[in-house]
């Protein structure tokens, strides 16, 4: 038999299965339903105005806790604050500008944040995560296959924001909700990558939220925990906590 005929058909039969496989893997549209469908839906996401979240952040490799307390409300304000030794930080977002107050650093007095700063905070805002009405947000999104995330063959989505801010989204094969995002971004001139890992999803409000969040540098085994002990589904939050305060302005 021709050996070149026999290379072809050795190539087809490793080929095939996996065009089998590519021909059958969900298409982008499909993926994005599906991350919908699985945090509630989107008459319960629409339905979820506000989300207050209570609990605590864990640093330095677990030697420091901190109380955590999150306050998000539609269309995209958020507020955290976090407390040790009676001293509380705050970085806020109106959906505008981003403002904190710093004690841990001896600035008590608050103070607005560079526009490079504000970019972490306009995704924390988002309730929904990156996904959800995505054309709305003017993102443009591209699904990239699959890659293993710690022995998961997670589907990878490429998410480009409007500032520029690139996020890959990693969906659970079985839950189709984020497992991880990691966000390339420039902020004071440097690249920076953040890897955030997304687990321990409870239902709020008809809507499945995560309780378990660990934020840092890409290849950083020191990274930030949260841990939601209690979470808020459409509180009574008053617009006010998110604006820079008035008597700071004057």
């Amino acid at each position: 038999m021709n050996l070149r005929f026999v290379v072809s058909l050795i190539w087809a039969a490793l080929v095939a299965p996996a065009f089998a496989q590519d021909k059958n893997a969900p298409t982008l549209d499909e993926l994005v339903a599906k991350n919908i469908e699985a945090k509630g839906g989107a008459e319960a996401l629409r339905a979820l105005q506000s989300l207050r979240s209570n609990g605590k952040m864990i640093v330095n490799e677990g030697q420091l806790q901190l109380a955590y307390l999150q306050t998000k409300k539609r269309p995209g304000e958020v507020r955290t604050e976090l407390t040790i030794q009676g001293m509380t930080a705050v970085d806020a977002y109106d959906g505008k500008e981003g403002w904190k107050i710093s004690p841990f650093q001896g600035r008590k007095d608050p103070e607005k944040m560079s526009a490079d700063d504000v970019k972490p905070l306009m995704e924390d805002a988002e309730i929904d995560g990156p996904l959800v009405d995505w054309k709305a947000k003017e993102s443009t999104l591209e699904y990239l296959g699959q890659e293993d995330v710690d022995g998961t063959s997670a589907y990878k989505i490429k998410v480009v924001r409007k500032n520029g801010d690139v996020s890959f989204v990693y969906l659970d094969p079985d839950h189709f909700l984020e497992i991880r995002i990691l966000t390339q971004r420039i902020r004071h001139g440097a690249q920076e990558e953040v890897e955030t890992d997304i687990s321990d999803y409870e239902k709020i409000g008809g809507v499945f939220v995560p309780f378990s969040i660990e934020a840092g540098r890409k290849g950083d085994p020191d990274k930030q925990k949260i841990v939601i002990e209690k979470a808020e589904a459409n509180a009574p939050v008053e617009d006010a906590i998110f604006h820079f305060p008035a008597s700071a302005s004057k």
